[in-house]
């Protein structure tokens, strides 16, 4: 199953009609309905039923629900809630190893949704085992849509006092963040970086975004409407780069072999990788 670009993926919570027909109508790319943090322990049975009912109408906009941990005691009766119409995709909090994502597989197969289905996301890095796992082992499965991974969560594991200085990432939470994008990659799925939780620091979110998709990233979680312009314009294409993309594939074409020279430099087999990539993009947003 091939799997369609995202660029912004804003999270609404599950048991706020309102936030979700208000992210429903931003221009975000996919929707993260959410029924684990946002969500009050004393409210989760409420929010399966708006999530579910919110599933029932069409939407514009891709739709993917994160459903609680596995060992929460909430995780089966979360798919049981999307059954009857599922999403896209289930984000997985708190995956931990391969084995997370294979026992999540099976709970989903259990509950009448294959993968053809409904595709997993798991955030990969929320805790000091996740990220030493995902460094040892191949997390590569059928069912995976993408991976991701969370700052927030393995700051407070590794009890950090703070994952930024000036701004940006540092130590372990550049490598948490470096180790996503590899596996992903490995893997052959979506890379997706984490949310920007300053909701006030739009400036701060797109230069991030930026950054991330310079790195490699398809797209990046989003918290707050606010954020969706920016990053989706940090994860689109300039025209120079789409002229660069189809320069690329010209230059090859016409030398009919693996190299070719472009503006005075040498490209070959790597450039016209990055050129499709960049092109895809634009396709999937025309």
């Amino acid at each position: 199953m091939s799997v369609a670009p995202l660029r912004s993926i804003l999270f609404v919570p599950g048991d706020s009609p309102r936030k979700i027909e208000r992210g429903a109508e931003s221009a975000a790319d996919a929707l993260i309905l959410d029924l684990e943090d946002s969500v009050h322990p004393d409210a989760k049975a409420q929010a399966r039923l708006v999530v579910a009912d919110a599933l029932k109408s069409p939407s514009r906009l891709r739709r993917i629900v994160r459903v609680n941990a596995l060992d929460s005691g909430h995780f089966e009766q979360d798919l049981q809630a999307l059954a009857a119409d599922p999403p896209e995709a289930v984000v997985l909090p708190k995956c931990a190893s391969w084995h997370d994502i294979e026992a999540a597989s099976k709970q989903l197969d259990a509950v009448g949704l294959p993968i053809d289905r409904v595709r997993l996301l798991p955030v990969a890095t929320e805790t000091a085992r996740a990220l030493r796992n995902l460094m040892r082992s191949d997390w590569s499965h059928p069912r995976l849509l993408g991976l991701t991974w969370g700052a927030e969560d393995i700051a407070a594991d590794l009890g950090a006092l703070t994952n930024r200085e000036d701004g940006v990432y540092t130590g372990v939470f550049c490598l948490a963040r470096d180790v996503c994008l590899l596996a992903a990659r490995e893997a052959g799925v979506l890379a997706l970086d984490t949310a920007f939780i300053d909701v006030r620091d739009v400036q701060g979110c797109e230069l991030e975004a930026q950054r991330a998709f310079r790195a490699g990233f398809d797209g990046k979680l989003a918290i707050h409407p606010a954020q969706i312009d920016p990053i989706n314009r940090a994860f689109t294409p300039s025209a120079e780069q789409i002229d660069w993309a189809h320069r690329v594939l010209e230059a090859l074409d016409r030398s009919g072999e693996g190299v070719a020279s472009l503006d005075g430099r040498m490209i070959d087999m790597p450039h016209q990788r990055s050129a499709m990539k960049i092109l895809r993009s634009v396709g999937a947003r025309a």
